[in-house]
């Protein structure tokens, strides 16, 4: 599924030496720092999930450790 999205222009202030190695390279700056921010993005919610959901999987873990899986594996021995 292709999808087209809109673009924005934005100014951003990037090190030089990084700059120039992306230009040597004929890396195109703008996919770069999408690609960049997109997986900040990606991990900062990921983080946010684990945090919102830090009690929920504590009491689960607890669960789990005080009465085993619900479906014991088929591979574990008696």
């Amino acid at each position: 599924m292709d999808h087209t999205y809109r673009r924005k222009p934005v100014t951003l202030t990037v090190r030089e030496d990084v700059l120039q190695a992306a230009k040597a390279l004929s890396l195109n700056t703008s996919q770069a720092a999408e690609a960049g921010i997109r997986d900040a993005v990606r991990e900062a919610l990921a983080d946010k999930w684990l945090t919102d959901n830090a009690a929920a999987i504590s009491s689960y873990n607890a669960d789990l450790e005080a009465r085993g899986p619900a479906i014991p594996a088929l591979w574990a021995k008696p």
